[in-house]
């Protein structure tokens, strides 16, 4: 069985945290990125324990979008 460390996450899930979190900045430029970081962040929390490894970062991915501000009010205010 894994060891799982409390607050951090596995190598191999770091960089899938990082690849999810770019794909969705640049797929909402508009939004803050400390809000893509913290909702990717928060969908990582939320699976980090899945026992099938294979698509945690689609999962992540798709959690993260779904905690994300609809589109009409994401536009950063200036």
């Amino acid at each position: 069985m894994r060891k799982v460390r409390r607050g951090m996450a596995e190598p191999e899930d770091a960089v899938a945290i990082r690849h999810v979190t770019e794909r969705l900045m640049k797929a909402h430029p508009q939004l803050d990125a400390g809000l893509v970081q913290s909702s990717v962040r928060t969908a990582y929390e939320e699976l980090r324990y899945a026992r099938v490894r294979t698509y945690l970062p689609v999962l992540m991915e798709r959690r993260a979008k779904d905690l994300l501000p609809p589109d009409e009010q994401t536009k950063r205010h200036n």
